[in-house]
């Protein structure tokens, strides 16, 4: 399941997900958990959002995901709501990142890093940065700018401050795989290439 935080790329998730054989929907944020009771839920993957996770009103982390056992990835908006919502702490960065960016995997090992390169191109499209991760988590990598551009704990939950979903970010399909098939569990026999969701339809500019 997606949760939509307003990401241009939010339908993008979704269909990189069905691309790699699983089935997956994009849901608002807000959706209580009754709406979701027909799925088998294997995974949540937490979109980007235009949001900062300290301003008044802003969309939060339903406590159902975070009480689920499930594992989780945040995206960029969704990393940053993790590090709130586990008591870290997300501040205004000094530096936007905006566009190309060269993240160095400190922990190769990690599964949803597994057979990535050392330093990997990825898109960053981000203002705020997590400045105290919560307890129990680690930075698996990092960028010249962001000290914790992808941050993991022990039970499932990870975070990455950049877009796998676009194609700016080359090896990004190989990183949301991992997450579907290596932490997730995911099977991979749902054939997407049967069926095309017009409501996930989109384009990359």
């Amino acid at each position: 399941v997606v949760l939509d935080y307003g990401s241009q790329f939010s339908m993008l998730i979704t269909r990189r997900i069905r691309e790699a054989g699983v089935y997956s929907e994009l849901v608002p944020w807000n959706t209580p958990p009754g709406k979701l009771s027909h799925l088998r839920i294997k995974g949540f993957i937490l979109s980007g959002g235009p949001a900062s996770v300290y301003d008044e009103g802003a969309p939060t982390l339903p406590p159902y995901v975070i009480g689920s056992g499930i594992p989780i990835l945040g995206i960029c908006y969704g990393m940053q709501l993790i590090a709130q919502a586990l008591g870290g702490r997300v501040a205004p960065a000094s530096k936007r990142e905006y566009g190309h960016a060269v993240i160095t995997l400190s922990e190769p090992a990690h599964a949803l890093l597994h057979d990535l390169p050392a330093n990997m191109p990825v898109w960053m499209s981000h203002s705020d940065r997590i400045v105290e991760m919560p307890p129990g988590f680690r930075s698996v990598a990092h960028s010249e700018d962001s000290p914790i551009a992808a941050m993991a704990n022990d039970v499932g939950h990870l975070g990455i401050q950049f877009h796998p979903e676009v194609v700016h970010t080359p090896q990004g399909d190989k990183l949301l795989r991992n997450f579907l098939f290596e932490v997730a569990g995911c099977a991979g026999d749902w054939a997407a290439s049967s069926f095309i969701d017009e409501s996930i339809k989109t384009t990359e500019e």
